[in-house]
C-alpha cells in the first residue's frame, strides 16, 4: 500500500518547502494539493495555484511523486491545461500524475461567470475534458469541435516524459464518470459517497464496494483488466478518525487494502483548521511504523 498527502497551498513558501522536503525524507510515496481558485472556509485566506505550487516542489524534491487531487473543467481549458501539466512532467522529471474531476457547485464553478451546472451536465463536460486531455497528451498535434470546447491544430511539443502521457487519475463515484475512469484512468480516486449521506465507516466501506464493482462491469465491457488502475482512497470528512493513533490507522490501511485499494491519501494535519486537527506528529509516527 502507497501512503500520500494532501497538503493545501495556503503556508508560506519557505515554511512549505521544508515541510515537503521532511515529507520526502520519511518516504511519502506522493504528495498532492486541490486545485482551485479559491476553497470553502479558505476563501479569504492565502491560497496559491496548484500547477504553479507543483512546479515548485518539483524543482525542491527528487523522489517522491505530485499531484493534483483534483483538477476540474470549472476554470480549465484542456488545451492550455495539457500544455501546463506536460511542462511540470519535465520539470519534475517524470513525477507527475494528473489528478482531475468534474468539478463542484462551489466558489470556482462561478468565478468566471458560468451557469452553475447540475451533476448530469458536470459528467458530460468531464466526459469531453477528459477525452481531449488524453488526445493532448498522447499526440504532437490535436483539433477537435465539440460541444464545450474547441481546439485548432494544438502542438504538445515535446510531449510527455512519461509515455504514452502522463498518468491520469480521475476521481469518480457515478456509473458515468467511473466509465470514464474504466476508458481512460490510470488511476481511480473516491472517498465514498460524494453527498456525504452517510459516513460511518460501514457505510463508506459499502459505497467504495460498490464503486468498485461497477469500475469493474465497465472494464470488462471494454475488454480491459480492472487490475490495471491504480485505486486511491482520499480520507474524507467523516466520524471515523484514521490518524487518532498509529493502530488506527494501520487498520484503516488493511481495511482498504483489502477492498483492493493500492493508495491511501490523507489530509496533513493543521493546528489552525477546525477538521485536520489531529496531532501532526501522527506524520512522523505513521512513516516510523509504516514506510520505514
Amino acid at each position: 500500500m502507497r501512503i500520500g498527502i494532501l497538503m493545501l497551498p495556503t503556508d508560506p513558501w519557505p515554511q512549505t518547502v521544508a515541510r515537503v522536503r521532511h515529507l520526502e525524507a520519511l518516504g511519502y510515496h506522493h504528495l498532492w494539493t486541490y486545485d482551485h481558485l479559491s476553497w470553502r472556509r479558505y476563501r479569504d485566506r492565502p491560497w496559491h495555484a496548484a500547477i504553479p505550487w507543483l512546479t515548485g516542489l518539483a524543482g525542491v524534491t527528487s523522489r517522491v511523486r505530485l499531484g493534483t487531487m483534483v483538477a476540474s473543467p470549472n476554470f480549465r481549458h484542456p488545451a492550455p491545461f495539457a500544455k501546463e501539466a506536460m511542462t511540470l512532467d519535465h520539470v519534475s522529471g517524470g513525477r507527475f500524475t494528473l489528478g482531475i474531476g468534474a468539478g463542484g457547485i462551489g466558489d470556482d464553478a462561478e468565478v468566471l461567470g458560468h451557469t452553475v451546472l447540475g451533476p448530469a451536465e458536470r459528467a458530460d463536460r468531464l466526459a469531453e475534458f477528459v477525452d481531449l486531455l488524453d488526445r493532448l497528451l498522447r499526440n504532437p498535434e490535436t483539433s477537435h469541435r465539440g460541444a464545450r470546447y474547441t481546439v485548432h491544430e494544438a502542438r504538445m511539443h515535446p510531449g510527455c516524459v512519461q509515455q504514452p502521457r502522463l498518468p491520469l487519475a480521475i476521481a469518480a463515484g457515478s456509473p458515468r464518470t467511473l466509465g470514464l475512469v474504466a476508458r481512460y484512468g490510470d488511476a481511480w480516486i473516491t472517498y465514498g459517497d460524494p453527498l456525504y449521506r452517510d459516513t460511518t465507516a460501514e457505510a463508506v466501506q459499502r459505497t467504495v464496494t460498490a464503486q468498485a464493482d461497477r469500475l469493474a462491469e465497465h472494464c470488462a465491457a471494454i475488454g480491459r483488466d480492472p487490475a490495471g488502475i491504480d485505486r486511491i482512497y482520499l480520507i474524507g470528512n467523516t466520524p471515523e478518525r484514521p490518524l487518532a493513533s498509529v493502530a488506527a490507522f494501520t487498520d484503516f490501511v488493511g481495511r482498504y487494502r483489502e477492498l483492493g485499494f493500492t493508495d491511501i491519501v490523507f489530509h496533513h494535519p493543521r493546528p489552525d483548521d477546525p477538521v485536520w486537527t489531529d496531532d501532526p506528529g501522527i506524520v512522523e509516527a505513521i512513516a516510523a511504523e509504516l514506510l520505514g
